[in-house]
């Protein structure tokens, strides 16, 4: 099993990030936080890294649905999105939902996480 659904973009790194963004709002996804991870890293520690944001995005539908299985799935909803710096390149990646019924077992799930993963990966094919 993948753990990613992501794709490879040759675009300036702040244009893969309003494209994520509006991608997922397209498909019912809406950014409720953004880490600027290279920042942060140099801010808190000096480390240096490449750009590097996670957009935390949530389909308010279908974290409800998950969350009515089983109330700890919150620790595990594909919410993450990463937009990272890759060479010449922008990577935009985001958590296979699939891990979610793997992890816990829960077949009530499948259904949630079938739905979740074809929005997600509606959202990364449209940067293409």
């Amino acid at each position: 099993m993948d753990l990613g659904i992501s794709t490879r973009l040759n675009t300036a790194f702040d244009d893969a990030v309003a494209k994520t963004r509006a991608a997922l709002q397209e498909q019912g996804f809406g950014v409720l936080t953004e880490i600027d991870m290279q920042a942060t890293l140099k801010e808190k520690i000096g480390a240096d890294m490449e750009r590097y944001v996670i957009l935390g995005a949530c389909n308010p539908q279908l974290a409800h649905r998950a969350v009515g299985v089983n109330r700890q799935i919150g620790l595990l909803l594909p919410c993450n999105v990463v937009v990272r710096d890759d060479g010449e390149d922008v990577v935009v990646e985001a958590m296979n939902p699939a891990i979610m019924v793997e992890v816990t077992k829960e077949p009530e799930l499948d259904a949630v996480a079938a739905e979740a993963t074809t929005r997600l990966e509606a959202a990364i094919a449209a940067l293409a």
